[in-house]
């Protein structure tokens, strides 16, 4: 997704479970628990996308930082110009939202999205 946002023009930005053991993100820019982070190659210096996570070095209020987060914090990955991308499902080891009554089936509770359109 990071390659084909990065290759059609847009600017990647990944939503990050700030609360998630592991990640390392400047604390003074979570709210709700959450960051979002631009990854693309002009912001995000000596950028490492893996199996395992995202590592990278960024400025935040103009200070250098080391951002890290594991790719079990991610939250979902969209393009700033569109809004457009996708939001990954939770996995085995997150929490699974409350299922509301007792008599409805096992699926998890869907919740809506916690993007925003900006415009």
């Amino acid at each position: 997704m990071h390659e084909w946002m990065s290759d059609n023009g847009h600017t990647p930005h990944v939503v990050v479970d700030a609360t998630f053991a592991g990640v390392v993100v400047p604390e003074e820019h979570v709210s709700d628990g959450k960051i979002i982070l631009n990854i693309s190659h002009s912001a995000a210096h000596d950028l490492t996308l893996s199996n395992e996570g995202i590592a990278f070095r960024a400025r935040f209020s103009g200070r250098p930082y080391d951002v890290s987060v594991p790719v079990q914090a991610i939250l979902g990955i969209y393009a700033r110009e569109t809004g457009q991308g996708m939001i990954f499902s939770q996995g085995g080891d997150r929490p699974q939202p409350p299922s509301g009554d007792n008599d409805r089936d096992d699926r998890p509770a869907r919740r809506g999205s916690h993007l925003k359109v900006i415009k």
